[in-house]
């Protein structure tokens, strides 16, 4: 029989199974084994285990479209990604398989053949309920940046210039601002974007300039602001709002004065 699993771990065992595990012989290795995929490559390419033993397959990150699919003739019926030619994982996903009959295991991934590697199983009784041990570390990002401080030099402006602003980020990467215009009843409408190129620390940035995504015009604005690491992880929206009144604004009448 033949067990597969993917993530969660296994079922805690009964006093049966613990005392079959006793039972064992002393010559049976502990031989449960992790590989782990990452970098395109397996970290054990020839696996060897004893007979019953498992192995379990690891995604790690930061490449996870592979799959742990049998290629000979005694393991065509093993694939960790069935109904798909586009397997894709989560950083920290598992595939384990029992081996119960002696034999060389062939395995490749089948979106890259090159991707490939072996089990080998001895005729030796081995020890199933062995622990193969803790899942290794993700080798991926998945916290998102955070933003500090976002500062703007001025919240009105005049032209299409833009304002100064200070941000402090977490995380290299990039900054985006989404800009809304308002309406005269406070909606919000989709005016443009703009990106910059952003380090660890303070950045200072040209908000609200005039840009070729980015037709700045008077009025009054939002602009939502997302920082992206280079792993892809994006932190949680600020919103900054701002008034553009243009090159010449209307000189405010003093108390008094004719029009």
């Amino acid at each position: 029989m033949v067990h597969r699993r993917l993530r969660g771990a296994w079922p805690a065992l009964g006093a049966a199974v613990c005392a079959a595990a006793l039972a064992l012989p002393a010559a049976a290795a502990a031989n449960n084994t992790r590989v782990s995929i990452f970098d395109y490559q397996w970290s054990i390419k020839e696996v060897h285990i004893n007979l019953g033993e498992k192995v379990t397959w690891d995604w790690l990150g930061p490449d996870l479209e592979h799959s742990v699919t049998g290629i000979s003739p005694n393991d065509l019926q093993w694939d960790s990604d069935p109904g798909t030619d586009v397997p894709h994982h989560r950083a920290g996903d598992e595939y384990t398989l029992e081996f119960t009959q002696p034999g060389v295991y062939l395995f490749q991934c089948k979106l890259h053949a090159w991707v490939r590697g072996e089990v080998i199983v001895s005729e030796t009784p081995g020890n199933p309920f062995s622990n193969p041990g803790p899942p290794p570390p993700l080798n991926i990002d998945v916290t998102p940046p955070t933003m500090g401080e976002v500062k703007l030099e001025k919240t009105t402006l005049r032209g299409t210039k833009g304002t100064a602003m200070r941000a402090s980020i977490s995380e290299s990467g990039k900054l985006d601002a989404e800009y809304y215009r308002l309406d005269s009843k406070g909606h919000r409408v989709y005016n443009g974007y703009r990106e910059w190129n952003t380090y660890l620390g303070i950045n200072h940035i040209r908000l609200a300039a005039r840009w070729k995504h980015f037709k700045a015009k008077p009025g009054r604005y939002v602009a939502v602001l997302r920082a992206t690491d280079e792993s892809n992880n994006t932190s949680k929206p600020l919103t900054k709002s701002f008034t553009i009144l243009g090159k010449n604004p209307p000189k405010t009448r003093k108390a008094g004065q004719r029009p």
